[in-house]
């Protein structure tokens, strides 16, 4: 039975039910209006078309192959320079340097057909019936459950073809090995339904959500099972007493699974009350990895009072990815703990929206997915006591357009050099999620690659390694849904969550 429950309520609703600080965040990370449009008609337009169909004045942008290169960078390079030959200024004489990146990301954007504001959150969704050719494999997709909630967040398969299941609103259910949704999981911590959509762009936000299960390396011999959550409370710290509303922080909790109820719970870790806010979930992160040595990752996003307050304050655990021992305790060789007033659970900092979170056991090392702004989405190697940027540098623009350059307003100074580059810069968005390093027997040409998906783009992609970079890439699905969570089955499927506004799905990709 489909438990769809999504809220919408106006936005004058919302503005009344939410403080100022979240409205203010809102319109700035979902802005219904896209500031380069109206850089492109102002500018552009007369040459290259208002849907940049091309002109007798000039060339096409979308639909046809650019002669000079169709990169962001390639794009930035020809609105910079010009092409005198062809009649076309340089625009650098001109226009600012954020101006000209943000109409090469636009452009890039619609070569791509990926609309700012349009999340595919009910695109039609369509399952592939026909066997798909990738360059190494080919494959089919089968539906493994369907009619979920539309906001589902994690998958965990387990040995015996069930598969564990967190939905935001909702919390931790099974799927049974034939399909079937079990009742919730009874004695976990509470998720909370009463989020409300965003107008325009239709996402989901709310406080108190489910977000990743996972279970122990030895989880056929001790049972444990993962839960990472939006711990929420009211009235609980000085900002909630203060603004009237909930607050929330993000938790991780262990717990076994008997008869349908949640029992032996331990707290694995917990922020300090003062540090929970009125930040949205969706910001949350809220990942979780092991290293098969002891040690539990987990990933805490943008939860402080704005998508930058915190982040570079080592004090505070916004923005961070934490390294504990598998039962909490704090490991006493994580690079932060000899630092004064340190997290000392901090494994690295600067993260803005950590998606996904991986620990690769054929090379020992940690690995992350993360969203940035309007371009900027990266693959990243987790190296230890790194800085990783965020809100000091990026290689998107903020979402009216301005660089992303906040050390002026906190009063850091940096050097470039200082900051952690990615791996693989995803530039424009497709809004990047969970990944796997595969390593199962089903494809065995893909063995240690990255799967990854994507949620705007909803796309699969497949990245190959080497060392720390990237030598190659492929699309391995196109237009399929939002992709939450990517996960290897035990039989070596791979399986995907995916989410929709007409019920979430979980599907796997296995050999034709």
């Amino acid at each position: 039975m489909s438990r769809k429950r999504t809220i919408l309520i106006s936005l004058t609703v919302v503005v009344l039910a939410v403080s100022a600080i979240i409205a203010g965040f809102f319109t700035l990370l979902l802005s219904a209006l896209d500031p380069f449009v109206a850089v492109f008609d102002e500018n552009c337009s007369v040459c290259h078309g208002e849907n940049l169909e091309g002109t007798t004045l000039g060339t096409p942008l979308i639909g046809a192959e650019l002669i000079h290169g169709d990169t962001v960078a390639d794009l930035i390079r020809s609105i910079s320079g010009g092409y005198a030959e062809a009649g076309m200024p340089p625009w650098s004489q001109t226009m600012e340097g954020a101006k000209i990146q943000g109409l090469a990301i636009y452009i890039a954007e619609r070569r791509v057909g990926r609309k700012f504001t349009d999340f595919k959150v009910d695109m039609p969704l369509v399952l592939p019936t026909d066997v798909i050719v990738s360059e190494r494999h080919s494959f089919r997709i089968e539906t493994v459950a369907s009619n979920l909630d539309p906001l589902p967040y994690s998958i965990a398969p387990l040995e015996d073809g069930r598969i564990l299941l967190t939905e935001k609103q909702l919390g931790l259910s099974i799927i049974s090995p034939t399909g079937e949704q079990s009742e919730l999981i009874q004695g976990t911590p509470k998720a909370y339904d009463d989020g409300f959509a965003i107008p325009v762009v239709e996402l989901e936000v709310g406080l108190g959500w489910m977000m990743d299960v996972a279970v122990h390396p030895d989880y056929a011999n001790n049972g444990w099972v993962y839960l990472h959550f939006g711990d929420r409370c009211s009235l609980c710290n000085r900002a909630s007493r203060e603004s009237g509303n909930a607050v929330s922080m993000n938790a991780v909790v262990r717990g076994r699974i008997e008869d349908g109820a949640w029992v032996d719970e331990e707290t694995i870790w917990r922020a300090d009350i003062e540090t929970y806010t009125e930040m949205p979930d969706m910001a949350a992160g809220g990942r979780i990895t092991f290293d098969g040595e002891g040690y539990v990752f987990i990933s805490v996003g943008m939860k402080g009072t704005s998508n930058y307050m915190g982040i570079q304050d080592l004090s505070l655990p916004y923005g961070k990815i934490h390294r504990l021992h598998d039962d909490g305790r704090i490991p006493f060789d994580n690079p932060f703990i000899d630092v004064p007033g340190a997290q000392k659970t901090m494994w690295s900092y600067g993260h803005r929206s950590p998606q996904g979170l991986e620990f690769n056991l054929h090379t020992g090392q940690l690995w992350g997915t993360e969203m940035g702004p309007r371009g900027g989405d990266e693959l990243n190697l987790l190296l230890p006591g790194r800085n990783f940027g965020w809100p000091l540098y990026s290689k998107g623009l903020n979402y009216d357009g301005t660089p992303v350059a906040y050390g002026k307003e906190l009063g850091i100074e940096f050097e470039l050099e200082d900051i952690e580059q990615p791996v693989l810069d995803w530039t424009p968005s497709p809004a990047i999620s969970s990944f796997i390093f595969y390593e199962g027997e089903a494809f065995p040409e893909w063995q240690h690659n990255v799967i990854v998906g994507t949620l705007k783009a909803t796309e699969l992609y497949r990245v190959v390694l080497d060392g720390d970079k990237v030598v190659h890439t492929e699309i391995l699905l196109k237009d399929l849904a939002r992709i939450r969570d990517v996960e290897t089955g035990p039989d070596g499927a791979i399986y995907l969550l995916l989410e929709h506004a007409s019920g979430g799905q979980i599907v796997r990709l296995v050999p034709d």
